[in-house]
């Protein structure tokens, strides 16, 4: 059998192909992007079609210097609670509805028109919203009637891959799990909520273990990626659960905070951690006879990334000439502003929220401006306002489990100003990996491992991880940020009206 392990990452902003040794260490790395169409407010799309293009260029490109046949296992690590819709023969049957699209409100209102919200929720551990699969379905219905005729399946994104690695249509319990049609007690369709809905079951694909081999390289995938026709393809997972087994996060007692273009805050548990307020979702994990409960938040690395291109052009141009990132830059100024913002605060509801008011209409906004107000200030406040959403979080899985470390990943945790801020808002102490970005794409190397049967268990992330970097909480600065954390829930509180008025004037 090869000696490599090839993962893919399927995420928002471009696919990454990584190539793992079975002792852990990263051979290569490979980014190849594509775009997201935003459009009518609060509404996004992809290509399946840039997907697979991506899969197929960033894997010749790591096959450049090694022989296909070194390849032992193929694993995929996806977006989750997308709307993939495709015809019996796989074909994609229109743009892929992704998961910060908030469409289908009307749709999510329809559901509750028959069952409550607990009730919704004690079911599938998640509440009812536009951002899931059923309700995105429900729309299709609704809305594209010969489309939705023609769906033979709806597949998450790493499924639509897999299909097209393999010729077999599944999912795996993790990106089920993130369908709202998938019940938690029972690890199989809810045939109720399905009914509710008013969709097909029979739309809803075959749902495994992420460990599952779900089949073969075909002669046409080979052809196209470069890949040994017959190297086995696992199940793999969604990218919040393969993220936890990339962290370490594979047991009780472990919790960690992806920061990429959308964020989360997850734990690995036994049991559900129900609360009460349904702010926080309970999945299931890609380790086997555990739940991954996380709280994410729909616009952070996206509002970091917004700030950059909105208010950063001096930084941005003088990145450009010194070779170096315009963040590292944007730290520098925001260095220049004090804890606090001087008084700013921002939301960052760009594009509506989940965690933790689950809105759809949320918008951004800077509070607190006043003509002594700089721009330095406006830049600390975004990230500021992240951060303080994220700790809202956290203090919500505090209120069921002790919390005092946090492992932070993807590319905000690229920051030694933004893991303190961190720390000093999450009152715990904060530690970064050797791979920042990597480690969905590990977690998916290692269920690839499990699957093929090179690992015996989910503890050999061990070899592949280490913490490099540790910030502590500064008391003083926790100080500050425990007052704005009230001030920070009232300024939405307040606003929620306004919002939904905002709303009317865009329809």
């Amino acid at each position: 059998m090869g000696r490599y392990l090839l993962a893919h990452d399927l995420g928002t902003s471009g696919n990454k192909a990584t190539l793992y040794t079975r002792d852990g260490k990263l051979v290569a790395s490979k980014t190849y992007p594509y775009p997201t169409n935003f459009f009518n407010g609060n509404w996004a799309e992809q290509d399946p079609e840039d997907w697979w293009k991506a899969i197929c260029e960033s894997t010749k490109m790591l096959l450049k210097n090694i022989e296909p046949t070194e390849i032992a296992v193929v694993a995929l690590s996806g977006q989750m609670m997308g709307c993939t819709i495709v015809d019996k023969s796989g074909n994609a049957l229109r743009p892929s509805i992704l998961y910060c699209d908030q469409r289908a409100s009307v749709q999510a209102e329809n559901i509750l028109n028959k069952i409550e919200q607990k009730a919704f929720y004690g079911i599938v551990g998640h509440r009812v919203s536009p951002s899931y699969t059923l309700e995105k379905l429900m729309w299709l219905r609704d809305n594209e009637p010969e489309n939705y005729k023609k769906t033979h399946k709806t597949l998450c994104a790493k499924d639509y891959i897999n299909f097209r690695l393999t010729g077999e249509m599944a999912t795996d319990f993790s990106d089920a799990s993130g369908t709202n049609a998938f019940d938690l007690n029972t690890f199989q369709w809810s045939e109720k909520l399905i009914d509710i809905a008013g969709v097909d079951g029979e739309m809803f694909p075959k749902a495994q273990e992420s460990t599952t081999i779900i089949g073969e390289i075909t002669k046409k995938a080979a052809e196209e990626t470069g890949l040994r026709a017959g190297t086995p393809v696992a199940t793999g997972g969604g990218d919040g659960s393969c993220a936890g087994v990339g962290v370490g996060c594979i047991k009780p007692g472990t919790a960690y905070n992806y920061l990429g273009s959308s964020s989360w805050v997850a734990l690995t548990v036994k049991e559900p951690i129900v609360d009460p307020q349904m702010r926080t979702m309970n999945w299931a994990h890609c380790v086997p006879g555990y739940l991954h409960p996380s709280g994410t938040m729909q616009t952070a690395g996206s509002s970091h990334n917004w700030l950059k291109n909105t208010l950063c052009f001096e930084e941005i141009q003088e990145a450009a000439k010194k070779g170096v990132s315009p963040y590292a830059l944007i730290d520098e100024s925001i260095k220049k502003s004090p804890v606090g913002a001087n008084g700013i605060l921002f939301l960052p509801y760009m594009l509506g929220e989940r965690t933790p008011w689950w809105n759809p209409n949320a918008r951004g906004a800077f509070i607190g401006l006043n003509l002594t107000s700089k721009r330095e200030d406006m830049l600390r406040a975004v990230l500021e306002g992240i951060t303080l959403n994220l700790g809202y979080i956290v203090n919500i899985f505090r209120q069921h489990v002790p919390i005092d470390n946090i492992t932070v990943i993807g590319g905000g945790a690229q920051s030694a100003l933004w893991r303190q801020m961190m720390a000093d808002i999450y009152n715990c102490r904060v530690q970064s990996l050797n791979f920042l970005e990597e480690a969905t794409s590990m977690g998916a190397a290692v269920i690839g491992g499990v699957a093929a049967g090179l690992f015996p268990d989910f503890e050999v992330i061990h070899r592949f991880i280490a913490v490099n970097h540790v910030a502590e909480a500064n008391p003083k600065n926790t100080a500050v940020y425990e007052k704005m954390m009230p001030v920070f829930e009232q300024s939405y509180l307040a606003l929620v009206n306004v919002y939904e008025q905002l709303a009317t004037l865009q329809e």
